[in-house]
């Protein structure tokens, strides 16, 4: 399993989320300042960091950006207070992954770090024959897949792919865009194709689970696609997300990135995809996502436009 570093000025905290991460089978790092904290990612190259936001020393913030520069390869995931989303969604913009209020850390921690580290397990596993696409200046691709969730997860590890191969962005962008499209595919199958209320994700029965089960495999849900267009420009890679569910009308979803709605259940994929990506937009019905993301450096060598 991953290693993981809990960086806490507080010992009964760092405690309470190694008993959590050694129950699921990792092996935990501890420091209690972040400068200490980025002495041991040096030294021990963790798989992840879950760090606390305020600490006397070398605080999240900095924590966050030291990693961004040096190991960008290493999510970082912020523990947050009630009352510092502010500063969240500010670590969020300098290469945080993500963040956990404290409140609800022993609900979430499990499936934020699942989520992390199996986009850091496609990475370390993908082909390294990157020649060909370094080159490609133009080029579109167009997937439709189910409502299962692992072929929503291997076409994200395909995709992940193609952008190591144009070798135009840093290891920190790539995993922000992977995050972006695995919360936009969780978007379209479970509220889009599925119809699934994000506020069940908060009752203590399952039953958001169980019901998504339920209408995997029941008609109208179960017919219903999901189709991915993938697109390729010259200055710039864009996703195009379209579901098959009624649709809903985007002029009333909440500011994903005012500081009172992040902590609430519903709208936190849509803050990390607005956060992640340079211009995201709608389509009237509101079952089509449009994410766009700006090249950051140009491949080595190209050929004529396609």
């Amino acid at each position: 399993m991953a290693r993981i570093l809990v960086v806490d000025d507080s010992a009964t905290q760092r405690d309470m989320v190694q008993i959590l991460l050694e129950e699921a089978g990792h092996t935990v790092l501890q420091a209690d300042d972040g400068k200490p904290a980025l002495e041991i990612i040096h030294q021990q190259q963790p798989h992840l960091v879950i760090t606390d936001l305020q600490m006397k020393e070398v605080d999240g913030l900095e924590v966050v950006r030291t990693v961004r520069e040096n190991w960008p390869q290493i999510p970082v995931v912020l523990m947050t207070q009630y009352g510092s989303e502010t500063i969240a969604a500010e670590a969020l913009r300098l290469g945080a992954s993500n963040f956990i209020p404290k409140k609800v850390l022993q609900e979430q921690l499990g499936r934020i770090v699942s989520e992390l580290l199996e986009v850091v397990e496609s990475r370390t596993k993908r082909d390294e024959m990157t020649a060909a696409l370094r080159s490609v200046q133009r080029a579109e691709m167009e997937f439709v897949i189910g409502n299962d969730p692992r072929q929503a997860s291997r076409l994200v590890a395909f995709l992940e792919d193609q952008l190591h191969q144009l070798d135009c962005f840093d290891q920190a962008s790539v995993f922000r865009i992977v995050l972006a499209l695995k919360e936009a595919l969780v978007n379209a199958i479970d509220h889009g194709n599925l119809e699934l209320d994000s506020k069940l994700r908060e009752l203590e029965n399952n039953e958001y689970h169980r019901l998504a089960e339920q209408r995997r495999i029941q008609p109208p849900y179960c017919d219903r696609k999901v189709t991915v267009v993938y697109r390729l420009e010259p200055d710039a890679v864009s996703y195009t997300i379209s579901d098959e569910g009624p649709g809903f009308d985007p002029s009333q979803i909440p500011d994903p990135r005012d500081p009172e709605n992040l902590v609430k259940a519903s709208g936190r994929g849509l803050m990390l995809i607005q956060t992640f990506m340079d211009d995201v937009y709608f389509s009237e019905r509101g079952n089509t996502i449009t994410m766009v993301k700006q090249r950051e450096h140009k491949p080595t060598a190209q050929l004529a436009p396609c």
